[in-house]
């Protein structure tokens, strides 16, 4: 009985595979046709695409284009413009000077110290960008000034800021160290010989008024480790006992009120 089926499934597999490959000739057998050309399909609606190479672009347009690409330039470099033309370098420095005195280390935080000292910074130059918004920012965006001019007129009120807070001393430096000829009037120093010395000048006045801030704080550090060395309690930080009394000397005395008032009445 086995033998018979054996004999019958061979028998199915060699006709199908005869049954494939008579197929498969015949396909092999048949003459191929030659490939037909596609005709291509033409834009719905009848639209055309053209390119030409039209003409270069002239003078006029490159310079529009360099103005545009300066102007970029420019608006990324705001933020460290703003921090380094104005007075925020003083401010700034100053109250890094009186966290550290009370020996608070992260109050307040350094979020509260810059946005302090920005509008801090925007209440002292609000004279002088409202002399540059009126000078040259508004006849420019009314078309009475081109963009060489404005920037001309635009730069004298802040340059005078700049020579009114900066150091003779600090001038005289840099103009040395510039090997440029001895300067007759405030014009014939250039800006990046003034940018410098203002921002010297900025540091050391801001250096001189927190060494007057330390003053007291370490006056009441040394008084409070003389007391803890006098009771024989060495091993105790005095800045653990001295912080509660400067935090509450600062408050008593309006510290805050003391220091901002002192840094505007210096602009």
């Amino acid at each position: 009985m086995a033998t018979r089926v054996g004999g019958r499934v061979a028998a199915a597999v060699t006709v199908g595979l005869a049954l494939v490959f008579s197929i498969a000739g015949a396909g092999w057998s048949q003459p191929s046709s030659p490939l037909q050309p596609v005709a291509p399909i033409a834009p719905a609606g009848g639209v055309s695409l053209t390119i030409s190479g039209g003409a270069p672009p002239g003078p006029q347009q490159v310079a529009v284009g360099l103005q545009i690409l300066a102007l970029l330039t420019v608006l990324s470099l705001a933020p460290a413009l703003l921090m380094m033309l104005t007075c925020f370098v003083r401010i700034v420095v100053v109250l890094g000077f009186v966290r550290r005195a009370i020996g608070t280390d992260v109050v307040p935080p350094n979020q509260v110290i810059l946005g302090l000292a920005l509008f801090l910074t925007f209440f002292v130059m609000a004279p002088t960008f409202q002399e540059v918004n009126n000078e040259a920012l508004q006849p420019y965006l009314a078309g009475r000034l081109t963009p060489r001019e404005a920037y001309e007129t635009g730069a004298g009120p802040i340059r005078e800021f700049l020579f009114t807070h900066c150091r003779k001393s600090d001038l005289a430096l840099f103009v040395r160290l510039a090997k440029i000829p001895p300067p007759r009037e405030k014009g014939d120093i250039p800006s990046h010989v003034l940018i410098p010395a203002f921002l010297i000048s900025e540091l050391k006045t801001a250096f001189i008024i927190g060494f007057i801030i330390f003053v007291p704080f370490l006056i009441i550090d040394m008084v409070v480790a003389s007391i803890l060395l006098s009771m024989g309690m060495m091993m105790l930080p005095p800045v653990i006992i001295s912080l509660p009394f400067k935090v509450l000397l600062f408050v008593l005395v309006d510290g805050w009120g003391l220091v901002i008032g002192s840094l505007m009445r210096s602009f």
